[in-house]
C-alpha cells in the first residue's frame, strides 16, 4: 500500500530534474511491467495551491475516474475537467531515481533550486519552500480547531 509521509528538503539540478528521496521511492508501488518497487508510472499535476502533486499512476487513476465521470453536458464540470487534466504530465524515473519537471510546471509552482517534498498519504506535494511555509498554520490552536471541526465526528 502506498503511504507517503514526512517532509523532505531537496534540490533541482540544472536541467530541472528532481531526485526522489529514498523513503519516497520505497513507497512507490511496483511497476505493472513486473519491475522492482519504485519503478512505477508517475503522474505530475498542478496543485490547487501553487505546488505540484506527484501521484503513482494507480492513485491518479482513482482521481481520474472521479473527474472523468462528471457529465460533459454541465459547463462547470467541463471547466473543472479541462483545467484539471491540462495541468498533468506523465513522468518517469531515470536510472538515478530522478524525473524531469516540465518547464511550465516549474513556472506554475515557482520552483527554482530548493524544493520541499511533503508526503500526503497517497501523493507527494512538491513546493517552493517559501510558499510552503506560508501555507502552514503557525498557531497550534488553529490546527486544533480544524481537527475538531473535521475529525471529531
Amino acid at each position: 500500500m502506498t503511504f507517503f509521509t514526512s517532509e523532505y528538503e531537496s534540490k533541482l539540478d540544472a536541467k530541472g530534474r528532481l531526485v526522489l528521496p529514498a523513503r519516497v521511492k520505497a513507497q512507490l508501488p511496483a511497476s505493472p511491467s513486473g519491475g522492482p518497487e519504485g519503478d512505477s508510472e508517475l503522474v505530475l499535476r498542478r496543485g490547487f495551491e501553487r505546488c505540484l502533486i506527484l501521484y503513482p499512476m494507480v492513485e491518479f487513476k482513482k482521481v481520474f475516474s472521479k473527474i472523468s465521470g462528471l457529465s460533459e453536458f454541465n459547463e462547470e464540470y467541463r471547466t473543472l475537467q479541462r483545467n484539471f487534466f491540462s495541468g498533468t504530465a506523465t513522468v518517469e524515473l531515470d536510472g538515478n531515481g530522478r524525473f524531469l519537471l516540465p518547464k511550465n510546471m516549474l513556472t506554475y509552482a515557482q520552483l527554482e533550486k530548493d524544493v520541499m517534498l511533503v508526503g500526503m498519504g497517497n501523493k507527494v506535494e512538491i513546493w517552493n519552500p517559501t510558499l510552503y511555509e506560508k501555507h502552514l498554520i503557525a498557531d497550534p490552536s488553529e490546527l486544533s480547531k480544524l481537527a475538531q471541526k473535521y475529525l471529531d465526528h
